[in-house]
């Protein structure tokens, strides 16, 4: 599941940081803005899940959802709690500073891309046809 993989990514990006902190070139106070994504990858996160709860459908990628969210964080992007997650891992890795934190956000860019999107995709025009693919040609994917 994509929250598995960020956890994993983001505990990767401060080990690497502590043990391999590789070309230092964010410097106080510009890291604190790492602080802004990550608070605004939290609140994206938290505002999308009230949402799925709210018109009770699934937020687990390889179920077919029951209802097509269209409003909130979803009129920005049609991955809001992908985006959030890498706001919070880009504002990990800008706060810490080091480049080898960058890595692992390309890295969960990466396999979001090739194991979940399609996945949800499919499901999203499966389930509800033009009505989707509208939405996907007004839409970015992630912003």
């Amino acid at each position: 599941m994509p929250p598995t993989f960020f956890i994993i990514l983001l505990l990767l990006s401060i080990g690497f940081h502590v043990v391999f902190p590789i070309f230092k070139f964010v410097f106080s106070p510009y890291n604190y803005l790492g602080i802004v994504l990550i608070i605004f990858g939290i609140i994206i996160n938290l505002w999308t899940d009230s949402l799925f709860k709210k018109k009770e459908t699934t937020v687990k990628p390889h179920e077919t959802p029951n209802f097509f969210i269209v409003n909130g964080p979803f009129k920005l992007s049609r991955h809001p709690m992908y985006l959030g997650m890498l706001s919070s891992l880009l504002g990990t890795a800008i706060f810490l500073g080091s480049l080898s934190p960058f890595i692992f956000s390309i890295i969960f860019i990466i396999i979001i891309e090739k194991s979940f999107i399609p996945m949800e995709e499919k499901n999203l025009e499966k389930k509800f046809g033009n009505k989707y693919i509208n939405y996907k040609k007004r839409i970015r994917c992630w912003i």
